[in-house]
C-alpha cells in the first residue's frame, strides 16, 4: 500500500453520496462538528505540564507552547502534538540543543487573551522557559506583546495573523524585537494568497465569476481588503461581495443572491461560521428531499476544512470544497514536509493541522539557531533570525526587515511558491475515503481540481 493509499485511510471513509441521498441529518452532524471554526474529537492528551528530556547532565533547554484548549479543540492539540514531534526529534535525533535536553511546556490559552497573558507569564517567570511558539488568536497574541516586551524573551508565533504587531515592531523595535512570525503569513499577504489562486487557477477550473463572503470578524477585516482592492486586476469578475454578521446561521438567502448573481463560486473567508456555511452549500437547510446543493462551487480561506478529519466529522459534506493550508497530509513542500507528518502519523495516529505545521517550524528554527550560536539569550538570537533563510515543513522561512511594514513577519514571496501555502481540495479516492488534494501551485499539486458533479 503506498503511502498516499495509507494517508487516504486516515481520513475516514463516509462518503458525499450520504448527502446526496438525504441519509445524511443535518442537525446530527453538526452536533458533531460544532459551530466555532475547530471540532472538539474524541480522546485526549493527557494531563500536559511539561513532556521532559533526560533530568540527568546539564540544565535543560525550556520550550514553552502557547495553544487554546489543547485537551478538546483540535487546532490547539494539534500546536502542542506538533510542538512534542519537535522537542522529541531534537532530543532523539540531536541529543537536544547543545548537548542539553530539550523540555516542553504547554499553556492552555484557553482562547482568551486574559488567560494568555496569565499563561505567558507563568511560562517564563515561573517555569523558566527559553523561549515560547504558538498563540492562535490574534487578540490573544496582541495581548502578550507588552508581557514578551517586558521580559524580553524570544517569541515565534505559529497561529495568528494580526499585523499590530507587525507594527509594533516596526514602531518600537527595541522595544518589541523579540516577536517573530513563522506562520501563518500576516492578514495582508493571507489576501494575496487569494488573489494569486485567482490569477493562477480561477478561470483554469471554470471559476470566471465569484461572489466574495466573509464573516465580519476582525481577523478577516484585512483579507477582505485585500481581496477587494486587488480583485478587479485578475481575469476572474467580482459579480457580489458581502461581509456578513457574526450570528449568521442559515445562508439560504445569501446563497440565493449568489444563484441569482451567476457566481461560479462562492469565494470565503471564514472560521467561525464555517460549518453552517459549509452545509448550507453542500447539504442546504431546505425541505426538499434530497436536498439540492447550491448551483456553485465553494472555497477560500475555510479554517474548518484545514482539519485532517473534517471529511469523516462532515460525513463527506465538505467534498469538493476548497481551502487554503500552510501544507496537508499529500503535500510536499520540501523534504521535510513527509518527513514530519510521517512521524505526527506514526506518534498520534491522525495528521496536524494547519498551525502544527508553523509550530514545529517554529521550535526546529529556534533549536538551529540557538545550537549554531551556543547561545539562549534572546538578544543573540535576534540578529540571527532577521538574517536566517531556514528550510523547514512549510517551506522557505524569512523574515521581513525591521523596517518595512510587516517587520519580523514571515516573508510572502509570489516567485517563491515555498512561502505562498497551498490551495487544496476536498476530494474522495478509489476507496471512497476524503483526501486533501493539492490543487495549487502546479509545483506541489496532488490531483486537478474536480468540478462538482452537478455543475457539469
Amino acid at each position: 500500500m503506498s503511502k498516499r493509499d495509507r494517508r487516504g485511510d486516515r481520513m475516514g471513509a463516509a462518503t458525499a453520496s450520504d448527502v446526496g441521498t438525504g441519509r445524511l441529518d443535518r442537525r446530527t452532524v453538526l452536533k458533531g462538528v460544532g459551530a466555532g471554526s475547530v471540532v472538539p474529537l474524541a480522546g485526549c492528551l493527557g494531563t500536559y505540564d511539561a513532556v521532559v528530556g533526560d533530568s540527568s547532565g546539564p540544565e535543560p533547554v525550556r520550550v514553552g507552547v502557547l495553544a487554546p484548549n489543547p485537551q478538546s479543540d483540535f487546532i490547539g492539540r494539534s500546536m502542542v502534538q506538533s510542538a512534542q514531534v519537535a522537542v522529541d526529534e531534537r532530543n532523539d535525533d540531536h541529543d537536544g540543543i547543545d548537548d542539553r535536553a530539550v523540555e516542553l511546556v504547554v499553556g492552555d490559552t484557553n482562547g482568551s487573551p486574559l488567560e494568555a497573558k496569565r499563561e505567558y507569564q507563568r511560562l517564563v517567570l515561573e517555569e523558566n522557559v527559553d523561549v515560547t511558539v504558538g498563540t492562535f488568536a490574534s487578540e490573544a497574541l496582541v495581548n502578550i506583546m507588552d508581557e514578551i516586551a517586558e521580559q524580553e524573551t524570544l517569541h515565534l508565533t505559529s497561529g495568528a495573523a494580526t499585523q499590530e504587531v507587525s507594527q509594533l515592531v516596526r514602531e518600537e523595535y527595541e522595544r518589541y524585537k523579540y516577536h517573530f512570525r513563522v506562520g501563518p503569513t500576516n492578514d495582508t499577504d493571507l489576501g494575496r494568497a487569494q488573489i494569486g489562486f485567482m490569477n493562477d487557477v480561477a478561470g483554469d477550473i471554470g471559476w470566471e465569476s465569484i461572489a466574495v463572503l466573509a464573516e465580519d470578524y476582525p481577523w478577516a477585516d484585512v483579507p477582505w481588503e485585500t481581496v477587494q482592492d486587488r480583485i478587479d486586476d485578475t481575469p476572474v469578475e467580482n459579480v457580489l461581495s458581502r461581509r456578513y454578521a457574526p450570528s449568521k446561521n442559515d445562508f439560504t438567502d445569501l446563497y440565493d443572491e449568489i444563484a441569482d448573481a451567476g457566481a461560479d463560486a462562492a469565494f470565503i473567508m471564514t472560521a467561525h461560521t464555517g460549518n453552517d456555511a459549509l452545509f448550507d452549500w453542500s447539504y442546504p437547510n431546505r425541505p426538499a428531499e434530497p436536498p439540492q446543493p447550491q448551483p456553485f462551487a465553494f472555497g477560500g480561506i475555510h479554517v474548518p476544512m484545514q482539519l485532517p478529519t473534517y471529511y469523516e466529522q462532515t460525513n463527506g459534506a465538505c467534498r469538493y470544497g476548497v481551502s487554503y493550508s500552510a501544507a496537508t497530509e499529500q503535500s510536499e513542500i520540501t523534504e521535510k514536509t513527509p518527513q514530519f507528518v510521517d512521524k505526527y502519523e506514526e506518534t498520534f495516529g491522525t495528521y496536524p493541522q494547519d498551525m502544527g505545521y508553523y509550530t514545529y517550524d517554529a521550535i526546529n528554527l529556534f533549536a538551529e539557531v540557538a545550537e549554531s550560536e551556543e547561545s539562549l539569550d534572546s538578544a543573540d538570537l535576534v540578529p540571527v533570525i532577521e538574517d536566517i533563510s531556514y528550510t523547514g515543513a512549510t517551506g522557505n522561512v524569512r523574515f521581513y526587515d525591521p523596517d518595512d511594514t510587516y517587520a519580523h513577519d514571515r516573508v510572502y514571496d509570489p516567485d517563491d511558491p515555498t512561502t505562498v501555502g497551498v490551495y487544496f481540495q476536498w476530494q474522495e479516492n478509489d476507496e471512497g475515503v476524503g483526501v486533501r488534494e493539492v490543487i495549487w501551485p502546479d509545483e506541489y499539486a496532488t490531483s486537478e481540481y474536480v468540478t462538482p458533479p452537478w455543475l457539469e
